[in-house]
């Protein structure tokens, strides 16, 4: 016999994931009360959210950013600071500050918001 935890036959053991943060650009369009500023089509906004996985990011920060009544269109996905880190990407202590504060309060945390404006001659 091993020294595993033994299941019991009512409740398997779950294993609990850790939380991490993830880097995500969501693309938002204008909605009524969204703040963007007059002349605006939309919006990129940097998040930092926690989640024990990509996709719980992904949902909490678009359920946050409907709450806040802005329509999310688009979001991608940067991964972890690990991962980040792996493909090379720079990141300042600043950023790095922010991301531990999400992971801390896990929260979403919105780091930079940049307007769009549509060509008027397109």
């Amino acid at each position: 016999m091993s020294d595993e935890t033994p299941e019991t036959p009512d409740k398997p053991v779950k294993e609990k994931r850790p939380q991490q943060v993830y880097t995500l650009l969501v693309q938002v369009g204008r909605c009524a009360g969204d703040g963007l500023p007059k002349g605006a089509t939309g919006a990129g906004l940097l998040c930092y959210a926690s989640g024990v996985d990509e996709a719980e990011a992904v949902r909490e920060t678009v359920a946050i950013l409907k709450q806040a009544e802005l329509a999310p269109l688009d979001v991608t996905g940067y991964g972890t600071l690990e991962e980040r880190e792996a493909l090379g990407h720079e990141i300042d202590d600043e950023e790095r500050a922010l991301m531990e504060r999400a992971l801390a309060e896990n929260s979403v945390i919105v780091a930079q918001m940049t307007p769009f404006y549509g060509d008027e001659k397109a």
